[in-house]
């Protein structure tokens, strides 16, 4: 391969890394060194169900791709052997899935993220993890808006049943 082949196929992996980052509405790195590929590919197919995917890529290109991409808070975390985690349906999917799959294979380490836009550290990042799925969220935020107009129909009831 000539000089040149090497460099072009090296922008063009930046370039479509760039381009599933900015899609992406969560993007987590972990370390991955001593999972087996079996392990591994476990955890993809575990992503893929949520809507996620995990790339390997050297870290000048992930680096590269996430200064394009506008998130440089992720450079310093981009030493070892990493995996990019891009969630495009659920945010909150990539780190829960993570978390999850850590809590039986300690050699899985989160190291920080970008979520909605904004940089989580670790633990951070673990506290997002934790939080329910979103229709969980949602039938909770219903709960709630839904409890005071109960307590209004039943007070009224009570009035009217009195007179």
């Amino acid at each position: 391969m000539s000089r040149e082949t090497v460099i072009q196929a090296k922008e063009d992996a930046v370039n479509q890394l760039t381009e599933k980052m900015n899609q992406a509405s969560a993007i987590v790195i972990a370390e991955y060194r001593g999972l087996t590929v079996e392990k591994t590919e476990t955890l993809r197919r575990q992503l893929r169900k949520e809507g996620c995917e995990m790339f390997v890529m050297k870290n000048n290109i992930s680096r590269r791709a996430a200064k394009n991409a506008g998130y440089e808070a992720l450079d310093p975390e981009l030493i070892g052997p990493n995996g990019i985690i891009l969630a495009f349906k659920e945010s909150v999917a990539a780190p829960r899935i993570l978390y999850e799959f850590a809590r039986k294979n300690s050699k899985l380490v989160v190291k920080s993220g970008i979520i909605d836009g904004d940089f989580y550290d670790q633990g951070e990042v673990k506290q997002i993890a934790a939080l329910p799925p979103r229709n969980t969220l949602l039938a909770m935020l219903a709960t709630q808006l839904y409890a005071p107009l109960r307590d209004l129909a039943v007070g009224l009831d009570l009035i009217t049943n009195k007179e």
